[in-house]
């Protein structure tokens, strides 16, 4: 079995200036994953910001407030796009879990973006698909690609596929074969996918 590359719904690649990235709730912006990503943007002529929210930098576990993980994410965006001399929607938004689900709240609420790149979104918490993450995806209007493995307790392909028709702007899935809700051991495939996504040829 293989890993797949983008399907349903894949637009125009976006072709952003930088990106900026973020960190799921356990981890910080030294994550693998967020390692590969910019090692393969930045080859690319991609400018890439890791950052981390405040509570891993004060050294706590418990994640801060939506709303503080949200504006760190606009605070990020917007001080990036100033240093690049570069306009807000020239810039596209991403992480894992958590840190991309800020991101997706973030451009709901009216942060321009060139586009959404989002890792194991967790749609609900494991076990519990009466609880869905999703209020905000009718005003995402900007493209969106979403990288899950089709194992990841966070929310299936079928579930995951369901909810994002709500997403005004095109959407785009790719699946990892076998894959859980850590992706360990997928970011060169991974990569692969959000490099063809974002950059033509």
């Amino acid at each position: 079995m293989t890993d797949s590359g983008p399907v349903a719904g894949k637009p125009s690649p976006i072709r952003p200036t930088a990106i900026v990235l973020t960190p799921g709730a356990g981890a910080s912006s030294d994550h693998p994953t967020l390692v590969a990503l910019d090692t393969a943007l930045s080859a690319r002529g991609i400018a890439v910001l890791r950052i981390d929210f405040p509570y891993r930098l004060a050294g706590r576990r418990a994640p801060d407030r939506p709303a503080v993980l949200v504006e760190t994410v606009r605070s990020g965006a917007l001080g990036f796009a100033e240093k690049l001399g570069v306009g807000l929607n020239q810039v596209a938004l991403g992480g894992r879990s958590m840190g991309g689900r800020m991101c997706s709240i973030a451009a709901s609420e009216g942060l321009p973006t060139a586009g959404l790149v989002l890792i194991s979104y967790p749609l609900h918490p494991p076990g519990h698909p009466d609880r869905p993450r999703t209020a905000h995806f009718p005003a995402i209007k900007v493209p969106c690609l979403f990288v899950s493995g089709d194992r990841d307790p966070f929310g299936s392909p079928d579930e995951l596929q369901a909810a994002t028709r709500m997403i005004v702007g095109p959407v785009t899935h790719a699946w990892l074969t076998g894959g859980d809700h850590g992706l360990r051991r997928r970011d060169e495939s991974l990569a692969s996918i959000v490099v063809s996504w974002l950059i033509p040829g």
